[in-house]
C-alpha cells in the first residue's frame, strides 16, 4: 500500500461576524481539505487551517509522503520533518502539518481494514459524543452585508435568545460564551442572565485571555456559583496559578497547555484543571489519545476546543472523543455556524439531543461531495484572501480597535 497522491484544496466560507478578544469574524473562514489517494484507488480526506503558511508547507511536502504506506505514520512524521526543516518551519508548524496527513492517513486505514477511525484508536466507550452550544456576541451582519438568520446580540438578552435557537435546534445540553469581548460587568450579567433563562445547565464563559488577574479574580468570585469551569480567563500560566488558587473554579485551557512540553509546569503551578485538547496542533489524532492517558494519570479534566471547521474535522473530532475514555466534558464546536457550507455529504453529522453520533462507516465514515469542494475552493481563489485578520476587519469598523491583552 502507497500513498499514490495528495491534492491539496484551499477552500473559503461564510462565516458569520462573531466577536471576540482580537476583534470580529471575516466574512470568509479559510480551510484547508487535503485528499490522499492509497493505490490509485482508496480516497481519504483530512481537514486543517486555511492559513497561507500550512498550505505552502502541505505543498512542500507532498513529494516527500508519495510512495509512503499510510499506515507508517512514523516515516511519515519523518518525512515531513525533513522536507519542512531546511525551510525554517517551526516544530509547531511541522507538527500541525502531520496532524492533516495524519487525519488522512487513518481515514485510509480504516477504509482499508474496513473498520471505523474510533476502532482504530483503540475502540468507541461511546456511541455519542456531547457538544456544547458555543455563543457569540455578534453584529447582526457584516460590513455591508445583509443580516444573517441569527440576528445581533450584543447584550445578556441577545445571547440569552442565541442560546435559545441552540438549544431547540440541537439539543445541547450546556452552553459556553466567547468573552473578552465587552467590560467584564456586561460579560458576568450575560452568564447570569443565561443561568436565569436555563437553570442548572452547565455553563462556561472563555473571556480568550483577556481580564488581568484582578478581573480574573472578580470574574470567578460573581459567578463561582453559576460556572463548571472558567476557560482561560488571563494568558500568563503564573497568573493563571493566581486565578486558580484564589478564584474558587477550576480553570480550562487551550492556550497556556497546548503541547506535551506544556503539561509539566501547568502541573507544577496547578494553573490548568482542564485541557481542552485540539488534534490539529497537539499532533493528530493518536497524540491527542496519549493526551487523554496523561490527564487521567494526573487528574486533569478534558474536553476539545475548536476553531472555525468544516465535517471531516467534526467527524475527526468525535471519533478521537468517541475513544477517549478521560472525556470528561462537551466538546466545543463552531460547526452550527458553519455547516451550511460543509462539503461532506449530509445525513451523518447531525447533532441529537446536543450529541454527535460516531459515524459507523470506514474510516471517518464520512464522504466528500467534491463538487462542492470545488466550488468553495474557487470562493478561495476569487476572494484573494490568504489569512485570517480579525482585528484588521475590526479596524474597518472601529479604526482604534486595540487587541492588546488583557484588555480589561
Amino acid at each position: 500500500m502507497r500513498i499514490t497522491d495528495l491534492i491539496v484544496v484551499p477552500l473559503a466560507f461564510r462565516d458569520p461576524p462573531l466577536l471576540n478578544s482580537w476583534g470580529v469574524h471575516e466574512p470568509l473562514a479559510l480551510r484547508t481539505i487535503v485528499k490522499l489517494v492509497v493505490d490509485d484507488s482508496v480516497v481519504a480526506w483530512g481537514e486543517g487551517s486555511g492559513e497561507a503558511s500550512v498550505i505552502a508547507n502541505l505543498a512542500r511536502v507532498r513529494e516527500a509522503v508519495l510512495g509512503l504506506n499510510p499506515f507508517d505514520l512514523n516515516g511519515i512524521e519523518r518525512a515531513i520533518d525533513a522536507a519542512l526543516a531546511p525551510c525554517g518551519a517551526s516544530a509547531r508548524d511541522r507538527l500541525s502539518t502531520f496532524a492533516i496527513l495524519e487525519v488522512a492517513c487513518h481515514d485510509a486505514q480504516g477504509k482499508i481494514a474496513g473498520v471505523s477511525v474510533a476502532e482504530l484508536l483503540g475502540g468507541r466507550v461511546r456511541d455519542s459524543v456531547p457538544y456544547s452550544a458555543y455563543l457569540f456576541y455578534k453584529w447582526a451582519a457584516h460590513k455591508d452585508g445583509e443580516p444573517d438568520e441569527w440576528g445581533a446580540a450584543l447584550d445578556p438578552d441577545g445571547i440569552v435568545a442565541q442560546a435559545r435557537t441552540m438549544i431547540d435546534r440541537y439539543g445541547f445540553g450546556s452552553v459556553k460564551l466567547k468573552a473578552g469581548v465587552f467590560p467584564p460587568d456586561v460579560e458576568i450579567a450575560t452568564m447570569r442572565a443565561l443561568a436565569s433563562a436555563f437553570p442548572g445547565l452547565p455553563l462556561r464563559i472563555d473571556p480568550n485571555g483577556a481580564w488581568s488577574v484582578e478581573t480574573s479574580l472578580r470574574g470567578a468570585g460573581e459567578l463561582t456559583d453559576v460556572l463548571e469551569y472558567l476557560e482561560d480567563p488571563t494568558l500568563d500560566l503564573d497568573d493563571m496559578a493566581t486565578v486558580a488558587r484564589e478564584g474558587g473554579l477550576p480553570l480550562a485551557t487551550n492556550m497556556c497547555v497546548t503541547s506535551f512540553e506544556t503539561v509539566p509546569p501547568a502541573l507544577q503551578r496547578d494553573a490548568v484543571q482542564i485541557v481542552l485538547s485540539d488534534h490539529h496542533y497537539w499532533g493528530g489524532l493518536r497524540r491527542s489519545h496519549e493526551l487523554g492517558r496523561m490527564c487521567a494519570t494526573f487528574g486533569l479534566g478534558l474536553s476539545m476546543h475548536s476553531n472555525s471547521h468544516l465535517g471531516v474535522s467534526l467527524a475527526a473530532m468525535t471519533h478521537l472523543a468517541a475513544a477517549t475514555p478521560r472525556l470528561s466534558y462537551a466538546c466545543d464546536t463552531h460547526y452550527p455556524w458553519n455547516s451550511a457550507d460543509d462539503v461532506v455529504v449530509p445525513g451523518v453529522l447531525e447533532f441529537r439531543e446536543g450529541s454527535l453520533a460516531v459515524p459507523t462507516g470506514p474510516g471517518l465514515g464520512v464522504e466528500v461531495d467534491e463538487d462542492k469542494l470545488e466550488a468553495l475552493h474557487q470562493v478561495y481563489l476569487d476572494s484573494g484572501r490568504t489569512v485570517r485578520d480579525d482585528t484588521a476587519y475590526m479596524r474597518r469598523v472601529d479604526p482604534d480597535y486595540d487587541p492588546t491583552l488583557p484588555r480589561f
